[in-house]
């Protein structure tokens, strides 16, 4: 079955994480826990769901973030700690939306890697994709990252306090 169209609102919100890690230099992106993702330096940093933002954030803050409004964990039996759901009203002003980001990005170099799955090596390796699977693509340099060139650059804003072009 193919996957579900996003919406324009969380194509923006894509945009937006991506834009706000363009200064990274090892971001990829792929769909996990249902959302789209962006791992940073191989580790899950942040994500998309409709229109929520994934955050990966110290561990030992679980408790204290998870009292924040508009902040719900990504599992409610505490399987994941450190992982939040951010609702747009916690994210609706740029110095909101900039603690999220900056708050994941502190905590990604002290996160730890899931292992790297070895892959057996065989003559199917060289078979293109098949339907319903997914590549990912590592996000290096400005031309890799803007594969579509003539697609013309959306203006957007999820923020409450600005307004839209």
């Amino acid at each position: 079955m193919p996957a579900k169209p996003l919406s324009d609102e969380t194509l923006h919100l894509i945009d937006a994480v991506r834009s706000a890690l363009q200064d990274c230099s090892d971001v990829q992106e792929m769909r996990m826990f249902g959302c789209h993702v962006f791992m940073v330096n191989g580790k899950l940093c942040l994500g998309v769901e409709g229109d929520e933002v994934l955050v990966r954030l110290l561990p030992a803050t679980h408790a204290e973030v998870a009292e924040t409004p508009g902040v719900r964990p990504l599992s409610s039996r505490g399987l994941m700690d450190g992982y939040f759901y951010i609702s747009p009203t916690a994210y609706a002003t740029r110095e909101q939306w900039q603690h999220w980001i900056d708050a994941a990005l502190t905590y990604n170099p002290l996160a730890k890697a899931s292992p790297k799955k070895v892959r057996k090596t065989s003559a199917t390796a060289a078979q293109p994709t098949l339907p319903g699977q997914r590549t990912v693509k590592a996000r290096g340099s400005d031309a890799a990252h803007h594969s579509s060139a003539a697609a013309p650059a959306r203006k957007h804003s999820v923020f409450d306090d600005d307004d839209v072009l």
